[in-house]
């Protein structure tokens, strides 16, 4: 065999998520990448057809990556596979994936490293330890439990799972009178299509509630150094679920600030030993001081990828994908040229859209990049997690503060008719 019909050495990807499939074509050649997803959710969302569109997939893996061990178990079955990068797509890939990488003998984030991460508990305790602030938080198994920590750290306190993603179950309560409430909301961790059909086990979290402003850091590291880093800025939507109605990048901060929080991330990194790849860490800034929310060991969703790609510019997920590759990658570009934002659309009011008005009309604004995501038909139960967010628009601006106007003052010309009288959603 010819060197030239020798098989291209496959990328793995760990999760299915449509809305990369753009980014990652742009530099992955054809048949060059095998997805490897859950048994139920390939079912459940039909991943082998939707494969069969996309011209980078080789081809599919179904394997319960979720549970313990199977990574090991992936390698015992598969050893001749030889990949080029094990990539985590989705949050519940990470500990998997780090393994993966370990046994392939590929760049990865270190198992202990991805453990920590995907546990909200172990990473404040390391994290503390390290001298990272932290709030007041305690694992509690009953809503009595719940109410009992209520009780002794007067204020809102936060109830969430130490296991879950994007605000599942995640609720605010201000006295301790609400724990049974938000004990019961917190037990529905519904994820619909997006998991497994076999049940997770619940692990929740009582936190102090922190006020302050709320940022990320994406920071992309090799061999535990950053070689890029961005900072995000957060808007949340009003009411006791803490999901996310907006972002700006890069934040709309002073200098000093976004250097405090890249360095708080550096700690991090260097508090649970990752070694190689991308982190998400979300920070308050409280009186000043950033304190730690959570950090996942991937790419963040929201479309944040899209917004630093477009306001550096720089090829932030090509880069990823060398970096994983144990590749040399290029310099990456220290300050953006310019900003950009997102805004969600969302309805705290159960119901069923009847008509979409301004729509269109919103894409043709002033900087606007993108506007979609609202169809006639689409049921909402309410705001309660990211899963119940149904559209997005997203700007690019000369200043932060210009892209964050932009993107307000669209989402705000758009008016959705909800019919609120059928069935329980």
């Amino acid at each position: 065999m010819s060197s030239q019909d020798t098989p291209r050495r496959p990328v793995l990807i760990v999760g299915w998520s449509a809305f990369a499939v753009g980014g990652i074509a742009a530099f992955q050649p054809a048949d060059s990448v095998i997805y490897i997803e859950e048994p139920d959710v390939a079912r459940k969302r039909n991943v082998a057809e939707a494969l069969k569109e996309v011209e980078y997939a080789r081809g599919l893996i179904e394997w319960e990556y979720h549970l313990p061990g199977r990574a090991d178990a992936f390698f015992a079955a598969h050893p001749d596979l030889d990949p080029a990068a094990v990539i985590p797509a989705v949050e519940y890939a990470v500990p998997f994936v780090a393994r993966l990488a370990e046994r392939y003998g590929l760049p990865g984030a270190g198992l202990g490293a991805a453990q920590l991460l995907r546990d909200k508990h172990q990473l404040r305790t390391v994290a503390a330890a390290a001298g990272i602030a932290n709030p007041a938080s305690e694992p509690v198994r009953s809503a009595a439990e719940l109410a009992d920590f209520a009780a002794r750290n007067p204020g809102p306190v936060v109830l969430k799972p130490a296991n879950r993603q994007g605000s599942v179950g995640t609720r605010v309560l201000r006295t301790p009178e609400e724990a049974a409430a938000a004990w019961e909301f917190g037990l529905v961790q519904d994820e619909g299509p997006f998991v497994p059909d076999r049940p997770i086990q619940h692990s929740m979290l009582a936190e102090r509630f922190v006020s302050g402003p709320e940022y990320s850091v994406e920071m992309l590291v090799r061999a535990g150094r950053p070689v890029f880093a961005n900072t995000t800025g957060k808007v949340l939507f009003p009411g006791p679920y803490p999901v996310e109605a907006g972002h700006t990048v890069p934040a709309d901060l002073p200098e000093d600030q976004h250097k405090a929080l890249v360095a708080e991330t550096e700690r991090l990194v260097a508090a649970v030993g990752f070694g190689d790849g991308v982190l998400h860490c979300e920070w308050i800034l409280e009186d000043g001081v950033p304190v730690l929310v959570e950090c996942a060991g991937r790419f963040p969703g929201d479309s944040i990828v899209d917004l630093i790609e477009a306001a550096y510019p720089v090829q932030l997920v090509r880069a990823y994908y060398t970096l994983m590759s144990g590749e040399p990658v290029d310099p990456l570009p220290e300050r953006a040229e310019r900003a950009a934002a997102a805004r969600f659309f969302a309805s705290d009011t159960p119901g069923t859209i009847t008509a979409v008005h301004g729509l269109e009309e919103a894409g043709e604004r002033e900087g606007v990049q993108l506007a979609v995501g609202i169809v006639v038909g689409h049921r909402t139960g309410g705001l309660r997690s990211s899963w119940d967010r149904f559209g997005i628009v997203t700007t690019l601006a000369d200043t932060p503060a210009d892209a964050r106007r932009l993107a307000d003052e669209a989402a705000d010309s758009v008016r959705i008719d909800l019919d609120t009288t059928g069935e329980e959603l």
